[in-house]
């Protein structure tokens, strides 16, 4: 059980702490740009656990560059031939320039965008924006409605957002959860664990030993997905 969450900053990195009931200390750098979290024994002081953290800054560094220098898509100009995911699959973009009201089809293996003539660059990352939240519009309820079922809870508020530090986040008082317009760029299988992953913080906010056991119990390949999310190529913005 955690008994403590606090941060620090170590030469300029920012380290999540918790303390738990365990023997040794646990460092981790996670995706997509280098969060570090260290899971520390409970008898541990600040002192204590800043120290361990000095001895294993060339390690963590290294980390955060490896995950930092992964795959990522350079800032869309909306051009045609140009590479849009689509639920985990690449896709060509076409443009049709016509009268009328903008809009975007799927055509077999191609993302065709119809729009008036000089549409400006901007505008067409505008419309794409707007298509991926109403992709996720479509999934997420069907989502929350199957694990409702399987949580006996109930999602009274959830809002899709562009952030650039999480896929989802929860707030435990309200119940309210957010999802990341990113991820109607990923495979299906992610944006599920991402609903369960939220929803099973009705249970359990931190990420300890009991989170994971109930992400083992309700999903128990839950790993592979997180592992499917965080290995697929970023968007142009900068993440955590």
């Amino acid at each position: 059980m955690s008994t403590a969450d606090t941060s620090l900053t170590v030469r300029g990195i920012d380290i999540d702490v918790i303390h738990k009931d365990i023997k040794n200390l646990h460092i981790g750098v996670y995706p997509p740009l280098g969060r570090v979290r260290v899971a520390a024994p409970a008898r541990l002081d600040e002192d204590a656990v800043r120290l361990a953290v000095i001895q294993r800054l060339p390690w963590i560094k290294r980390q955060r560059d490896k995950l930092r220098a992964a795959a990522r898509q350079t800032e869309r100009e909306m051009t045609p031939g140009e590479s849009h995911y689509v639920w985990g699959i690449r896709r060509r973009l076409k443009v049709v320039e016509r009268p009328g009201r903008a809009h975007f089809e799927i055509d077999g293996e191609r993302l065709v965008l119809y729009l008036p003539v000089d549409t400006s660059a901007e505008k067409r990352r505008d419309y794409l924006d707007k298509w991926y939240r109403e992709q996720l519009r479509q999934e997420i309820p069907k989502l929350i409605v199957k694990w409702e079922r399987r949580f006996d809870v109930t999602v009274p508020k959830w809002t899709i957002r562009r952030m650039k530090t999480k896929w989802g986040s929860c707030n435990r008082e309200t119940r309210h959860i957010w999802f990341n317009v990113e991820l109607a760029k990923k495979h299906p299988d992610c944006l599920e664990y991402i609903v369960v992953h939220e929803m099973v913080h009705y249970f359990e906010r931190h990420h300890g030993e009991r989170f994971t056991s109930l992400m083992d119990q309700y999903l128990p390949d839950w790993r592979s997905r997180r592992e499917q999310l965080n290995a697929a190529p970023l968007g142009a913005e900068e993440w955590i």
